[in-house]
């Protein structure tokens, strides 16, 4: 499978790159539409947002390092080479979360209802991204057949893009993105309930997601390591966790999504 989406001879395009791109843009539309809807400036969602991809590219960049540490000491030049892959989702979370809080905080916004208000783009830019892993031919899981895939209803075009060095591996990273879609288009019926509270949405991203990944990464054959524990499902039980206190800290409490203003005056 050819990485290279456009060859222009003095640089490449690569379709990592481009899906990466395209799932940004996806997410940056879906949360603008709505941060105006709620009354946030222009000048204001753009600032959030430019800064927050921003950093949360390069903390999904420092995660995966820091996970493959040996490797980039060795050669330091592949640090900047994003486009071979090697984002790591959780770093952007952490990274992209601590800059919002951060934003949020000093402008006098609500940052529950504006995680809220991201994790509706977050995911359905997550399900487009993956497919750059398709191209790069990497976040796959184990061997396995033809006539097992053919079985499992996978398109023909994905089963042929995982047959890598004469084996048929598991396209795991089809599967997060479907599961992701899925995901994106429960939030969106969520959204529009009357009656959901605010934090309810985050919470619910961070158990489906991490529900989804921890199951997935159990299927992985490149999944960053902590010892022999993969820290992709460990993370994940911790963010189920605080998804479950999310949902019902305000249970009880009129924290509505649609009656709490997004600036607090």
């Amino acid at each position: 499978m050819n990485r290279v989406a456009l060859d222009l001879g003095i640089f490449q395009v690569y379709w990592y790159s481009i899906f990466i791109l395209l799932g940004v843009l996806s997410a940056i539309f879906i949360i603008y539409k709505e941060m105006k809807k709620q009354g946030l400036s222009k000048d204001t969602i753009l600032d959030m947002s430019f800064y927050s991809i921003l950093i949360g590219i390069i903390g999904a960049r420092i995660y995966y390092v820091l996970f493959n540490l040996d490797y980039y000491l060795s050669s330091p030049i592949e640090i900047i080479k994003i486009y071979n892959g090697g984002l790591a989702i959780h770093g952007g979370l952490i990274a992209g979360c601590a800059y919002l809080i951060y934003f949020t905080k000093k402008h006098k916004i609500n940052t529950l209802k504006v995680l809220d208000i991201i994790v509706v783009g977050l995911i359905l830019g997550q399900a487009i991204g993956r497919w750059g892993n398709f191209f790069n031919q990497e976040a796959f899981g184990k061997l396995t057949t033809y006539e097992a895939l053919q079985n499992s209803y996978i398109p023909k075009f994905i089963i042929d893009g995982m047959y890598i060095n004469g084996e048929y591996y598991t396209p795991t990273f089809f599967y997060e993105s479907i599961t992701s879609i899925i995901g994106f288009i429960l939030l969106l019926i969520m959204r529009k309930n009357k009656r959901i509270k605010i934090g309810q949405l985050s919470g619910f991203y961070l158990i489906w997601y991490s529900i989804n990944r921890f199951f997935i990464e159990g299927l992985r054959t490149d999944s960053l390591m902590l010892g022999s524990i993969k820290i992709a499902q460990l993370v994940s039980l911790l963010l189920i966790i605080i998804g479950i206190i999310l949902i019902f800290k305000n249970i009880k409490k009129r924290n509505y999504y649609h009656e709490n203003k997004l600036i607090i005056k």
